[in-house]
């Protein structure tokens, strides 16, 4: 059975494959909804901004000073401290909820200004080319051979009390330029498309073009890339705090990580000590994780479909197959040709 290769579609869900004009609207209305539909997308979303608002709120609603010392030394999690103490007395539930401000601090003000910085020189030389392209390109070469943490440990040994935002601004001017050759790359396929070509030609200005055309074609880049810049200042944070490096007067995850290796709290079974900080990080991660894998599905067609497209036979019918694989095709039967000998169609 004969396949007409225009008949070949791709559904998108919430949206048929001749929509009318007059059904322009209602479309636009579901897509903007579409992404908190997405489970993972929700999911990702409630648990940030669960992170954001103890950030916010975590130094007031804290039951305890978490520099408070007491004579509850090294007690396991009960209805007066949730999270245990330490070998001191501090209540370890007060010291994740002041800490979470740090490490939220850091970790989103480094991706904004990376992700800022990508934007403003990978999409600007992809797009104009020529000797712009080259000299934002020789500068993104340069700062992707600058590493960020030996830069952070110079700088932290050399200022006395190195606030979050240093670091962030540290972690931020230094990671863009991966995310910048992506983006630079896909912009240089992107300019040439008939689209893009069509809003040239019309007298758009380049910003415009730049902003209405190519960036939310680049929407999933982008997201990807702020998702791993957040996750890698994060780490950055915490593991600076956790070898000794930044201040371990100030509280963060990683200050609370360095006290119980430090007191050998594995040695002494006081599992309570490490496991809620290293659950903290872990969830962050993942609901980050989420919100990138909701980007995708928002995006791409074929991964909101399930990896499934819709063949439109010649005779009308239609048949779902997997994308990547062959369709099965009716088997070929043999008619009599004029001469008596058989054909294959």
């Amino acid at each position: 059975m004969a396949i007409s290769p225009s008949s070949i579609e791709q559904v998108i869900p919430g949206q048929g494959a001749m929509a009318q004009p007059s059904a322009a609207p209602a479309r636009a209305k579901r897509r903007r909804f579409r992404f908190l539909a997405n489970a993972k997308a929700a999911t990702g979303v409630a648990i940030l901004a669960g992170y954001c608002l103890l950030a916010v709120i975590g130094p007031w609603v804290a039951p305890y000073d978490p520099d408070a010392r007491s004579g509850d030394v090294l007690q396991a999690p009960s209805a007066r401290h949730w999270f245990g103490t330490t070998h001191l007395g501090q209540d370890i539930f007060s010291q994740i909820l002041v800490g979470t401000r740090s490490v939220m601090v850091v970790g989103l003000v480094a991706g904004l200004l990376a992700t800022i910085l990508s934007i403003l020189i990978g999409v600007t030389a992809g797009y104009l080319g020529g000797a712009a392209d080259e000299g934002l390109s020789a500068l993104s070469n340069v700062f992707l051979v600058i590493p960020a943490l030996p830069l952070i440990i110079i700088v932290t040994s050399i200022v006395e009390q190195a606030s979050d935002t240093l670091v962030a601004l540290i972690i931020g001017f230094t990671s863009w330029a991966w995310g910048a050759r992506v983006l630079r790359a896909q912009t240089l396929s992107l300019r040439r498309r008939d689209y893009v070509e069509a809003a040239r030609a019309t007298g758009e200005r380049t910003g415009r073009i730049i902003l209405f055309e190519i960036l939310p074609n680049l929407t999933a880049i982008i997201a990807s890339g702020f998702v791993g810049t957040v996750i890698f200042a994060v780490m950055s944070e915490i593991t600076l705090a956790f070898i000794g490096i930044s201040s371990v007067s100030s509280w963060n995850w990683g200050t609370i990580l360095f006290w119980a290796q430090g007191q050998q709290a594995l040695a002494q079974g006081a599992w309570w000590w490490f496991v809620p900080a290293g659950l903290a990080i872990a969830l962050l991660g993942t609901a980050l994780a989420l919100i990138n894998f909701g980007i995708d599905e928002f995006v791409s067609p074929r991964l909101r479909s399930g990896g499934r497209t819709r063949i439109r036979t010649a005779d009308g019918r239609t048949a779902r197959m997997r994308v990547g694989f062959t369709p099965v095709l009716a088997p070929a039967r043999t008619v009599p040709s004029p001469r008596g000998k058989e054909v294959t169609k």
